[in-house]
């Protein structure tokens, strides 16, 4: 070890990939030493069953444009693979770390308790590591007194403009030096992938589009799966991987919402509010990763069904619109809000399988995977919540409703797309001469329905509502509402 090391500042970039109203990079500025930024691609992460190369792809775009930004002050970020406390035990070999700065992750398990290693290390090592509270998301609350009251103070606060010289980071050399050390990463991604690519310039892009013209329809056209594509601000992969601030796009919604905008840009910001609750809520309950929330729940018991399970991840339950949503989903990595859940409530509800065997699969497609939204969402969508109010989607009644044109079928199922649209939502309902008419065979060309949608809704519901009754379920009910409804000025109010 040299035994001549400078003293520097670590900046840890994890979900906060941006310069600009990020707290941590402001902190390792103000402390008069220099400061090397650092990414770790986590071989335990990289890994585990929740992420997919999509999201390594998304992450390795947004350094790179990081890098471009940091570029004209001779510095990148160091990004290396390997596990956390290994990276910085080979970066004490040239330096001394003085200060590692950070946000507070509200991330798996797995995280967690890499977390709890790290702390331990840098006590051993008399490192201090700071972490800054990440996009108003508070660690350590035992209720919600005042938290939406804290979380519009966060927001409405001023955002963090850090301003660099060339003389504060550790420099290009210096960092080429440091690879020499490491498993480096290859940051260059295929080009042609058909998801939307990482970046803070490729945020403000989506960002500026919405904005200024794109939210027109947001409200009408928030549920339909087509439509939303265009409406919806496509920003929660930006969000999610910290390419943005929560506070950056608050602002900018706030400061373009007029007298003729305000339903819809009003509805976008009740939903970055719904956001930050859901992972505050995670933050303060993690056991509902792998547990249901509400204990009660834990009783309930779902027989396994390979069959259904693999039916519905390959998009072929014989159900057009779950079909078409699966696959748009595996193919963009992007679903709009309403068809998540919809996909969710099939497969707990309908398919009556537990909400746990779908999480995996569901976070490795989704591009914007938050585990604090995640979750929630899951316990949510299932019903095992206990004071939430039990939606049981039905496919077909969502189909005509918000694809009655079948645009988005269509596209994603190509084999109906020649049927009438009668058929093309139901093509169950097709006689033995309308197939022989259309040269289409039911369980041939598409398969027929694995289940008997008004069979199994009627088992769902009234299983589920029975349980509400269940002594154990209302008393956790009552116990979540304690620690998770909002209170302001008095008032309650249940966010869900």
């Amino acid at each position: 070890m040299n035994t001549n090391r400078e003293e520097i500042h670590v900046v840890w970039f994890k979900r906060d990939l941006r310069l600009q109203d990020n707290e941590a990079i402001k902190n390792a500025l103000e402390n008069n030493k220099r400061v090397l930024f650092l990414y770790v691609f986590e071989n335990s992460l990289i890994n585990d069953d929740h992420y997919d190369e999509r999201h390594w792809g998304f992450i390795k775009q947004s350094i790179l444009d990081l890098n471009t930004d940091l570029k004209k002050y001779n510095t990148k970020v160091l990004c290396v693979q390997t596990e956390v406390v290994t990276a910085f035990n080979q970066i004490s070999d040239s330096y001394k770390i003085n200060t590692v700065f950070s946000h507070q992750e509200t991330g798996l398990l797995i995280t967690y308790n890499r977390d709890k290693e790290f702390t331990r290390y840098c006590r051993n090592n008399s490192i201090n590591w700071t972490e800054n509270t990440n996009n108003g998301v508070l660690r350590g609350l035992v209720n919600r007194e005042d938290w939406f009251d804290k979380w519009d103070d966060y927001m409405y606060d001023s955002q963090i403009k850090n301003k660099f010289d060339e003389n504060q980071f550790i420099n290009f050399e210096e960092i080429n030096e440091l690879e020499k050390y490491f498993q480096t990463v290859n940051l260059e991604t295929k080009k042609e992938a058909p998801f939307q690519k990482g970046g803070t310039k490729m945020a403000w892009r989506y960002a500026n589009t919405f904005f200024e013209k794109r939210h027109e329809k947001y409200m009408f056209n928030i549920s339909k799966p087509a439509l939303a594509r265009e409406s919806c601000s496509r920003l929660s992969p930006y969000i999610a991987w910290g390419n943005v601030s929560i506070r950056q796009i608050f602002q900018e919604a706030t400061k373009h919402k007029t007298e003729a905008n305000k339903r819809h840009l009003g509805a976008f910001v009740s939903r970055l509010r719904w956001q930050a609750h859901f992972i505050q809520k995670f933050e303060m309950e993690h056991t509902m990763e792998e547990e249901s929330i509400n204990k009660g729940y834990q009783k309930l018991k779902k027989s396994i069904s390979t069959e259904y399970q693999k039916a519905w991840k390959e998009g072929k339950t014989g159900f057009p619109l779950i079909d078409a949503c699966m696959r748009c989903l595996q193919e963009t990595g992007y679903l709009n809000f309403r068809m998540r859940a919809m996909l969710i409530s099939f497969f707990t509800h309908i398919l009556w399988q537990p909400w746990q065997a779908s999480s995996k699969h569901l976070s490795k497609l989704f591009l914007d995977f938050e585990p604090g939204i995640h979750f929630p969402q899951l316990q949510m969508n299932a019903g095992e919540t206990g004071i939430n109010i039990l939606r049981i989607y039905s496919p077909i009644k969502n189909s005509l409703e918000h694809d009655a044109d079948a645009t988005f079928i269509k596209k994603w199922i190509p084999e109906l797309a020649h049927l009438s649209t009668a058929f093309i939502h139901e093509p169950y309902l097709m006689t033995p001469l309308d197939q022989q008419f259309n040269n289409f065979e039911l369980g041939i060309n598409y398969p027929n329905p694995i289940v008997d949608v008004k069979v199994a809704r009627k088992k769902a519901s009234d299983t589920l509502w029975n349980m509400r009754k269940n002594k154990e379920v209302r008393e956790e009910s009552e116990r979540i509402l304690k620690k998770h409804t909002l209170t302001s000025k008095n008032r309650l109010i249940n966010t869900d």
